[in-house]
């Protein structure tokens, strides 16, 4: 793997903790129900906690969710 791949490959990790570190904050032990309840895709959202790549458009949708803005998702955790 090539450094740039590397460093995208670590903040996707950050990103996936991150949602779930979010996600068990609001009480949801379970991704699943979690998704279900906020209308998301279970599936794909398992693998956004898994650090899987997403669309912007997607990471918008699961921060609303959590109630969330995009500066306080990312202003920690991130380098």
């Amino acid at each position: 793997m090539t450094k740039k791949d590397l460093y995208t490959e670590k903040q996707l990790k950050n990103l996936g903790n991150k949602l779930r570190e979010l996600r068990l904050e609001q009480g949801y032990s379970n991704y699943e129900q979690f998704a279900y309840e906020h209308n998301l895709p279970r599936a794909q959202y398992g693998r956004y906690e898994q650090g899987q790549d997403l669309r912007f458009s997607s990471l918008l949708k699961v921060l609303k969710a959590f109630n969330v803005t995009p500066e306080e998702f990312f202003k920690k955790g991130f380098d």
